[in-house]
């Protein structure tokens, strides 16, 4: 399932993309995109890697715009119907097809970026459901008694840039704990996304001199990881 809102660069939105393309999936978890330091962010990421890649399509996924289908009756019941190995029903099958969709949208970009907020020291539950929907046996994991859990998306350029409104670049701020940062992660590598870039966009209240100094960290990250992205891709 493609997005609507795709963004084609260096071309007409009519052409179909070439091989030589970059498809950056953007998954964009703020529901105020246009006052969203995470957002924020992200656009000026996305536009220092068109200034390295000639030809760079951009997936945007808002996921507050899309329609993420309920996990639970058919769709919980085909994930044990395919850890079990029992066939599925026509209700389960067509509810398989439909998370297999996101995981090939997924699948189907050469790099991944996510932009998005801490909420309540973790991430937003829409963010959280779209794990939900594309971590799945078969899909993007897959699981052996002998050997255990085995990734089945391949690595490639990965980034996170996370607002907080503390700094917790240092630790714990303020004695509140970032979950938010080990769960990204943790579920990234778990499906084979390993090794991702997490940028913390912060801290975004507070003292002018903090908030100062989190701006120069972030744009410093945001002048490396282009290139670096720009660089496996090429």
């Amino acid at each position: 399932m493609r997005s609507q809102c795709r963004e084609h660069i260096s071309r007409s939105g009519n052409e179909p993309a070439e091989k030589d393309m970059s498809r950056i999936l953007h998954i964009e978890a703020s529901p105020r995109a246009d006052r969203s330091w995470s957002s924020k962010a992200a656009g000026n990421f996305l536009t220092q890697l068109k200034e390295h890649l000639t030809e760079l399509e951009i997936d945007h996924f808002n996921i507050w715009t899309a329609i993420l289908p309920s996990f639970d009756g058919a769709a919980i019941e085909a994930k044990y119907a395919k850890l079990s190995g029992t066939p599925l029903t026509d209700a389960q099958s067509r509810a398989w097809k439909l998370i297999g969709h996101y995981v090939a949208r997924l699948d189907a970009a050469d790099a991944i970026l996510i932009s998005t907020p801490m909420w309540n020291l973790g991430v937003p539950y829409r963010l959280k459901h779209l794990f939900d929907l594309v971590t799945q046996p078969g899909l993007s994991f897959s699981f052996n008694p002998a050997t255990g859990y085995t990734p089945l998306l391949s690595a490639r350029p990965t980034a996170v840039l996370m607002a907080t409104s503390g700094d917790f670049t240092e630790g714990p701020s303020y004695g509140r704990t970032d979950l938010a940062t080990p769960y990204l992660s943790t579920a990234l590598a778990f499906i084979g996304l390993k090794d991702a870039a997490i940028v913390h966009v912060s801290p975004t209240i507070g003292q002018p001199e903090a908030m100062e100094a989190g701006v120069r960290r972030t744009e410093a990250e945001l002048q490396r990881l282009p290139a670096s992205f720009a660089g496996r891709l090429a």
